[in-house]
């Protein structure tokens, strides 16, 4: 029988001044899976992270855009491996869970495992964030059927056939919203995995701004949501001027039928106008919804023409 496959393990750090954490979160990932092979991804930092980086022994690589969506993109299409694991180069997350998430995908032939964050110290996750994920999570839950536990978690395990289907349209900390709806549009099968969260090691700042971010993400997960549900999206818009145009026109009609006069000619036109809108916004969904279920054909397509990764 012929040699069997060597499975190549790829472990993605994307990272911006993160000189306090960078070798031990290389190293720890060197120990939990010593024949991958671990690249970091600098996203303009100005300490010492890529000289530290280079020197434990990881594949440094640069991306000149900033954001982390930037990172992601560059590294989704660069790195070619069978399954890729992503973490922030923060030393926040556990390298040692990435057995495990690695075993799960592969004996469970999932495209992902998402390592949901437990934390017990205080400083590990502020408390707007942990409001925020919550918040955030039930809405993607209400807007797309279903959801995860953590959608904002940075620390994820990918199949081949996920990463190269992937666009990757996001710029910033928002491109875990946007990995989540990629995966719940395209019903890919998916795990989950308990995994410890940690304070960041002294010298390591947060970049994520609870209000700026938080905004981003909800404009992308409206977004995500105007293009995916289309016939939704514009339904409701056209039910509500409906609903407006209805209200108005009432006092209207029973004028008419007291007097035969119709003498509030500006409400009238304004009721017509709004009712011609309600019905152009239906059909605008109706004609996106086809647009996109031919996307999302064609992201399945490009889905189905990579291999499975089989252990």
């Amino acid at each position: 029988m012929a040699a069997e496959h060597q499975l190549r393990i790829a472990v993605l750090l994307p990272c911006y001044n993160e000189e306090a954490a960078i070798v031990r979160t290389v190293e720890g990932f060197r120990a939990a899976l010593p024949d991958a092979a671990i690249y970091v991804y600098d996203n303009n930092s100005s300490d010492r992270t890529v000289e530290l980086a280079r020197g434990a022994g990881a594949d440094v690589r640069n991306e000149r855009m900033q954001g982390k969506g930037n990172v992601v993109r560059r590294m989704f299409a660069d790195v070619d491996a069978d399954v890729y694991i992503m973490a922030d180069g923060d030393l926040t997350y556990d390298p040692a869970a990435a057995p495990a998430m690695v075993k799960l995908l592969l004996d469970g032939r999932l495209d992902m495992v998402v390592g949901t964050r437990l934390h017990e110290a205080k400083d590990a996750y502020r408390g707007g964030h942990v409001i925020g994920n919550r918040v955030f999570t039930g809405l993607l839950s209400k807007l797309f059927g279903r959801s995860f536990s953590d959608i904002f978690s940075g620390y994820r395990v990918f199949s081949r056939r996920f990463v190269k289907s992937f666009p990757v349209l996001s710029e910033g900390f928002e491109i875990e919203t946007e990995i989540s709806v990629h995966a719940l549009e395209l019903r890919m099968p998916v795990g989950e995995v308990e995994t410890a969260y940690g304070a960041r090691p002294e010298g390591s700042e947060s970049k994520l701004s609870t209000f700026r971010d938080g905004w981003r993400i909800l404009k992308t997960i409206g977004t995500l949501y105007r293009i995916e549900r289309p016939v939704l999206f514009y339904g409701l818009i056209g039910a509500l001027f409906l609903l407006v145009a209805i209200i108005l026109a009432i006092p209207l009609v029973l004028t008419y039928l007291d007097t035969g006069l119709v003498p509030r000619f500006p409400t009238a036109i304004l009721v017509t106008g709004m009712t011609i809108i309600a019905v152009l916004c239906v059909f605008a969904g109706l004609i996106l919804d086809t647009v996109t279920r031919g996307r999302r054909e064609m992201r399945r397509l490009a889905y189905l023409s990579q291999p499975a990764t089989s252990a």
